[in-house]
């Protein structure tokens, strides 16, 4: 039997979720409603991509029998509330990243999905690209050997849009940008947490983090330099370095399909993959390789699980607590929703 989800909030980045949706059987995968707070939104993207019902309030959306499973594509400050409403009817969840504001929230929001027993899991949609799967295939292989560096930079000209200028809705560019290559370092140096964190950083006008610079050290001698920037182009390649070679996840490595692995012996393998199209252009780069996250999630569901073996509860919290950390360091405060100066 198909999954069947219900699209929360009628989004840039729900829109680019249906269009990677598409790309599966209908047997597989169906969109049977979306809600948004303006209805003729939701009538508008239900139009659009062919859903059935629609909803102009979140309420009913989660008190639809027919919903299997929920996709929270919402501002960054509504990710909490509306996680917690949809574990509280019971529906299953993959919310966008930043997953909350702060690690507190989420550790609620975990509490309760393990109280309910109910499926729940952080939109971390790279980690399931191909790019991504033989990155982990070459470091656990030992093809470059021991990891000791990681470096990555998210920086794009996007300063000017509301909602990575605007506090009240959770912007900035740790939560927005810094959520990617932190789950990357996560990725390659964890689960264990750094032991040391430097960060410096650049604050707008309304108190929000234009640029993040910061230093993460690791048991081992392991290192991760990090940097965001929302004013500037930057090169969003990814370099993980080991004692005999060096993997290149090109740009943007977030949503990659291009890989190549440099070892001391002066062998050079370059993987590329390739994507489908979609029906029509998707905002955001490559992310019709949403795909490979979205047939994740069904398999989590079939197998009866309430989290992801792959990006678990516990990487999204690690990287949660990293975030509030960075934040804290270059004094980036959400009065709304942290709880501590």
């Amino acid at each position: 039997m198909a999954t069947k989800w219900g699209i929360l909030s009628a989004s840039k980045i729900s829109h680019d979720f249906v269009l990677a949706l598409e790309k599966f059987s209908p047997e597989d995968h169906k969109v049977v409603a979306v809600a948004a707070k303006d209805i003729s939104r939701a009538k508008d993207f239900a139009d659009d991509f062919g859903i059935s019902t629609y909803y102009g309030s979140y309420e009913e959306l989660g008190n639809d029998s027919n919903v299997d499973v929920v996709y929270i594509g919402a501002l960054n400050h509504q990710h909490y509330s509306l996680t917690k409403l949809m574990l509280e009817s019971c529906k299953p969840v993959l919310c966008e990243k930043p997953f909350c504001i702060n690690a507190k929230q989420l550790d609620e929001l975990i509490k309760l999905s393990k109280a309910k027993n109910v499926f729940l899991m952080e939109a971390m949609w790279s980690r399931f690209t191909p790019a991504y799967q033989k990155v982990v295939e070459v470091v656990q292989n030992g093809t470059i050997g021991t990891v000791l560096h990681v470096q990555a930079n998210f920086g794009t000209q996007i300063s000017n849009i509301e909602r990575i200028w605007k506090k009240e809705v959770g912007g900035g560019s740790i939560l927005d940008l810094g959520v990617y290559p932190l789950h990357l370092v996560d990725t390659i140096l964890g689960p264990g947490k750094p032991v040391f964190i430097e960060s410096k950083g650049t604050l707008n006008s309304h108190g929000t983090d234009e640029n993040m610079s910061a230093i993460l050290e690791y048991p081992e001698g392991k290192i991760a330099v990090i940097s965001t920037h929302t004013k500037v182009e930057m090169d969003c390649s990814a370099y993980i370095h080991g004692t005999t070679g060096t993997i290149k996840i090109h740009e943007p490595f977030h949503a990659s399909n291009k890989v190549t692995v440099n070892t001391t012996n002066n062998h050079t393998s370059s993987y590329t993959f390739v994507q489908p199209d979609t029906r029509k252009p998707t905002i955001f780069p490559n992310s019709v390789q949403l795909r490979y996250e979205i047939d994740h999630v069904r398999h989590c569901l079939k197998k009866g699980f309430i989290e992801s073996p792959v990006v678990t509860l516990n990487n999204s919290y690690t990287v949660q607590e990293l975030m509030d950390r960075l934040r804290n360091q270059i004094g980036v405060h959400y009065e709304d929703y942290d709880t501590s100066p």
